[in-house]
């Protein structure tokens, strides 16, 4: 079966809105699953300038799909095991949320593969 990998990655600057209040983080950060395809999440990895936590907020076609709180000045590696596949058609967009007025950048790396 042949695969091939996929990656949401970059620095990007950010300023919180509220910890309730995600929003997109950049228009880079989006992926849709191409059509005869499905896609698997591989890692995801961040790290957060900002004094204060935040969290990046995978989003699946306007629905929160999965959480990844980043600690003040931390950083995070999550190995993700294969637990369901993105199917064709999927958008995927990565949000972020951090208390209001707290600004800073974000490195952000995840892992996709298509198979």
């Amino acid at each position: 079966m042949y695969s091939k990998p996929q990656l949401l990655q970059g620095v990007y600057p950010f300023t919180g809105h509220g910890l309730t209040s995600p929003h997109a983080l950049s228009a880079e950060l989006t992926y849709v699953v191409p059509a005869g395809k499905r896609t698997q999440f591989v890692y995801f990895r961040a790290g957060n300038s900002s004094t204060e936590m935040i969290y990046v907020v995978l989003m699946r076609d306007g629905s929160p799909m999965r959480y990844f709180p980043i600690g003040a000045r931390g950083d995070v590696h999550v190995a993700l095991a294969v637990v369901e596949d993105l199917m064709s058609g999927t958008k995927l967009e990565a949000y972020l949320a951090a208390p209001e007025g707290v600004s800073g950048s974000i490195v952000l790396d995840i892992g996709l593969v298509e198979v």
